[in-house]
């Protein structure tokens, strides 16, 4: 099991459940680059450094500060983020129950698990449970890494999942943006509705793969089969600046239905 960022609990009345906080994003599929210099190709390194002196500064000797006065700071560690609200820092409050529905799909962010920590299995299963019979989510208040995060407390399974929640000033309301108006004919319509009709399936999401990830490390193969690791592809002229193509509407839509069959029998082979 991953490591836990933290030991704390979730606190809703009364009651206390002493859990573990689990990542719940694996990262291992993300392809890392080095940043070179291309003059000699070698490898150009992060350096932190002091704006007074310009010489770098380990990684030993930095501490965070604020800026009370104008270049005055005061000094703050890992304790004092800690002291300035102990139960805030580790606890998982939950301030509200609500329906999983009445949450908009762009509130959520990050996911991660809570796990029982010592002697909270019986009120970690009873949470779990009840959220499970009820249908509802609990939207809670917790701090990690030194921000205090909105979340959404719900059942998985066995598992408790804890998503932080992006605040209502953090996004923006669809009614900011200018979208252009166009009319659409009832049989492009109609036709549209049978193409989503035919594209209907089941959530599946094990059928869904990075394929640019594979893409790029194709990429990658024929540069270095080629001989031409070190060379810069630039961009070509007639590429650069794409123009907007116009399409026949009507048209694609025609062609798209008509796919229907082959579409189909792809899914037909998938699922064999």
């Amino acid at each position: 099991m991953p490591r836990a960022l933290w030991k704390g609990a979730i606190s809703f009345g009364l009651v206390n459940v002493p859990v573990e906080l689990i990542p719940g994003e694996k990262r291992s599929g993300e392809l890392h680059f080095t940043l070179l210099d291309k003059r000699d190709m070698a490898p150009v390194g992060y350096q932190r450094v002091n704006k007074s002196s310009g010489k770098a500064v380990p990684w030993k000797d930095i501490v965070k500060g604020y800026e009370y006065e104008d270049d005055r700071y005061v000094v703050l560690s890992d304790e004092d983020f800690r002291r300035a609200n102990v139960q805030a820092s580790k606890t998982v409050e939950i301030l509200a129950f609500v329906e999983r529905a009445d949450i908009p799909p762009q509130h959520f962010s990050t996911p991660y698990y809570l796990v029982p920590g010592k002697r909270g299995e019986k009120p970690y299963a009873l949470l779990r449970d009840t959220l499970a019979k009820a249908g509802k989510v609990g939207v809670a208040s917790f701090v990690i890494r030194t921000k205090q995060h909105l979340a959404a407390l719900m059942p998985q399974g066995d598992v408790l999942q804890l998503i932080t929640l992006r605040y209502v000033d953090e996004l923006r309301e669809p009614k900011d943006i200018e979208v252009p108006a166009a009319k659409v004919t009832a049989k492009e319509r109609e036709l549209a509705m049978k193409l989503v009709e035919d594209m209907s399936d089941e959530w599946r999401p094990k059928k869904f793969h990075d394929t640019y990830r594979q893409d790029i490390l194709k990429r990658v193969k024929a540069k270095v089969k080629a001989g031409q690791t070190e060379e810069i592809t630039e961009a070509d002229k007639d590429e650069a600046r794409p123009k907007a193509e116009v399409i026949d509407l009507m048209a694609a839509l025609k062609k798209s239905v008509s796919m229907k069959p082959a579409r189909k029998t792809a899914r037909k082979r998938r699922a064999a």
